[in-house]
């Protein structure tokens, strides 16, 4: 590999959706960490030449055998920080990875930095948590920007439309010694300009079918943008795909069904994963794919990331055995590309001018 190519070391990995919007500028992965056992095989299946440390808290610089990163990269996990994850914050040892976030920075000095969170950090013990990282960063000299950017508004060359999913993610770029290089990144004119509400117009959808999107007072509702793809979709879908063509009644509010799959008034029950029986069109028990829940590939093209990305041989059995649940919670877990690459190419069209 060339040695001046510019160098990145990705924590957290998960299934690298990092390295997959960074491929075309021709960046190097030097190392990954992941534990998880399903996502570090999509790793090794799709990058079987760079090694996977695995837990990124026990990362030493003498690790790395003298070849030194230019950008440390990942997501600590988030639940934490969400309304599901009850909000315990740096108290808990998932928060507490945000902090080993910094350590390692400190460990390695890298020049830039590249992390991601919910955004419901803002808000986590009224803000404290969020400036506990932000020290922590300043402290060992970075200079940071931060910005919640959505998924269904950023355009980049692959992405001219941005992608059709609601997720909105908190997003710290640092830079060692200078805040300008960071507030570069995120907000002149250009990094402004791809973060609009694109233009789309009606057209036939990859599902064949009318995507309802779940929204937090547990109602669907049916516009263009998918809901955000979440790791438990594959057991409480949070989209569903139906057949324009056949009328259905949903009504939040119940869970449980009395036998027939419809109240007094003829109105099916809330779908959820165990009352997939109380689901009926016109009143009768619907046909094959009538309704159905969004697929992995459907879930990964709301990502950005390449068709049957996380379909890989694993335990033994081919590619086409692979656990469906896992490629749910895989995907779930990943970051958009089309984020991803526009983060990238911002960081590369700054570090170009230095």
């Amino acid at each position: 590999m060339t040695e001046n190519r510019f160098k990145y070391l990705s924590i957290c990995s998960g299934i690298e959706s990092t390295t997959v919007a960074w491929e075309p500028l021709g960046w190097e992965a030097i190392a990954f960490a992941e534990i998880d056992d399903f996502r570090s095989s999509v790793l090794k299946y799709h990058y079987p030449e760079v090694e996977n440390y695995g837990d990124f808290t026990k990362i030493q610089k003498s690790d790395l055998q003298g070849t030194d990163p230019d950008l440390l990269v990942g997501g600590t996990p988030c639940a934490s920080f969400s309304i599901a994850g009850l909000r315990r914050g740096f108290g808990e040892d998932r928060g507490n990875l945000a902090l080993e976030f910094i350590k390692l920075a400190k460990r390695l000095q890298p020049r830039w930095l590249l992390w991601e969170n919910v955004p419901g950090l803002l808000s986590s013990e009224e803000g404290r948590d969020f400036g506990t990282f932000l020290g922590g960063l300043a402290e060992c000299r970075y200079g940071f920007a931060y910005r919640v950017l959505d998924t269904q508004y950023i355009r980049t060359q692959r992405f001219p439309k941005a992608l059709p999913q609601r997720r909105r993610r908190i997003f710290v770029v640092g830079y060692l010694g200078d805040w300008r290089n960071s507030a570069k990144v995120l907000f002149d004119g250009e990094a402004l300009s791809r973060n609009n509400p694109p233009g789309r117009k009606q057209r036939e959808s990859t599902t064949k079918g009318t995507t309802h999107r779940i929204t937090r007072s547990d109602k669907y509702v049916q516009d263009e943008i998918a809901g955000t793809v979440a790791a438990r979709d594959w057991k409480s879908p949070t989209d569903l795909v139906i057949n324009p063509d056949e009328p259905i009644a949903i009504q939040a509010g119940h869970s449980k069904c009395n036998g027939i799959g419809l109240n007094q008034e003829g109105v099916s029950y809330t779908l959820t994963a165990t009352d997939r029986h109380s689901i009926y069109v016109d009143g009768a028990i619907p046909r094959n794919k009538i309704i159905r829940r969004l697929t992995p590939l459907e879930t990964e093209r709301l990502q950005g990331l390449p068709d049957n990305y996380t379909q890989i041989p694993y335990r033994g059995k081919p590619a086409s055995e692979c656990p469906i649940a896992r490629r749910y919670e895989a995907v779930g877990r990943s970051m958009s590309i089309n984020v991803m690459e526009f983060l990238g190419e911002r960081i590369d069209a700054v570090e170009k001018t230095l």
